[in-house]
């Protein structure tokens, strides 16, 4: 028996490896050639310490010295101590680099391609080596656009055990791959990707969450979503899903199957169009309050481009109710981003 450890990285690298619960996490490590920095090996030295963010273990010996009392109460543990008695997720205070290590590469088949409308389309691969492909719902790959010598990043919409994987992208003019998927994509297609990568991540709940997406953001929230249906855990998770037009609109019928999958889970959406047909018009931030928060005591998840992302953070901050945790990923269409850098 055994069980998987996440080693995520400072720079955002993922690593998976399989530990057993009669071995610590640096040594697995250490077998699966990912050499997690350390100095004693003993517990005395404190280099190696990280942040669980998930899961079960034993923690082992050590001195305070190396891991503080108040440390060990807030989750971080030694990988050079710790065993696991579930599968973890590991914050490792240093980069990939320093570990000697790198975000995997790997190949797959286009199979699919969803044309949601003129701005949004959704895309399919059916990955070589998928059993070795491990990801936590909310990251994303570098994906290299065929025909170009440009990567692209873009989260997951599917969930980690789904066996084919999918993305959600919204088309830009000018797009490296927004010109690929609209004009030259077709089915057997071959793509390289590399990751996974990124510190967005569905940690374990234990207190309500709010999931918040703009547009194409949805896609990680998604991923978030399929686990946990899979989970079936019943818990408070209420998403907020706001675009621009009628037509930006997408998955709807997604969410409520999860609606109905996912004990506990709600959720609304809004177009910020004054002549859309949904019920809701505006913005995501006039969806929340003081309650949507639960005075404070929610986890927030949220995916959105820039404009969006700011205006959540400076509503939450005029509000005066502090979530318990705030994470927050923003994306910014590379053809933008390359206009802007030219300015």
């Amino acid at each position: 028996m055994s069980f998987q450890v996440a080693l995520n990285f400072e720079d955002g690298v993922t690593r998976f490896i399989e530990c057993r619960p009669d071995e610590t996490v640096a040594e697995a490590s250490y077998k699966a050639r990912i050499n997690i920095p350390l100095d004693c090996r003993d517990g005395a030295c404190g280099t190696c310490k990280s942040l669980c963010e998930s899961g079960r273990y034993d923690g082992g010996d050590y001195i305070e010295e190396a891991l503080a009392e108040d440390e060990a109460a807030q989750g971080y543990c030694l990988p050079c101590q710790m065993t696991p008695q579930s599968d973890l997720v590991l914050r490792i205070q240093s980069s990939s680099a320093a570990a000697k290590t790198a975000a995997a590469t790997h190949t797959a088949t286009l199979t699919d391609i969803k044309r949601h409308s003129s701005t949004t389309v959704e895309f399919t691969l059916d990955v070589d080596d998928r059993g070795a492909l491990d990801f936590l719902p909310g990251q994303y790959v570098n994906i290299a656009v065929p025909g170009t010598d440009q990567t692209r990043s873009y989260s997951f919409s599917s969930g980690p055990n789904q066996h084919r994987i999918s993305f959600l992208v919204r088309l830009v003019d000018g797009g490296a791959m927004s010109g690929y998927l609209h004009e030259r994509a077709r089915p057997g297609d071959r793509l390289e990707f590399t990751g996974p990568m990124g510190g967005f991540y569905l940690r374990d709940l234990t207190r309500p969450a709010l999931l918040l997406a703009g547009g194409t953001g949805l896609a990680p929230l998604l991923s978030m979503l399929e686990r946990l249906a899979q989970n079936r855990l019943a818990h408070p998770v209420h998403l907020l899903y706001g675009v621009t037009t009628d037509e930006d609109l997408v998955h709807v019928d997604t969410l409520e199957d999860f609606a109905e999958l996912i004990p506990g889970f709600t959720f609304d959406h809004c177009v910020a169009d004054p002549g859309s047909t949904a019920r809701t018009k505006g913005f995501v931030t006039g969806l929340m309050d003081a309650r949507t928060l639960h005075d404070g005591e929610a986890d927030v998840y949220l995916c959105g481009p820039p404009a969006m992302v700011e205006a959540v953070r400076g509503h939450i901050a005029r509000m005066g109710v502090a979530p318990v945790s705030f994470r927050y990923e923003k994306f910014t269409p590379a053809a933008v981003r390359a206009t802007a850098e030219a300015a």
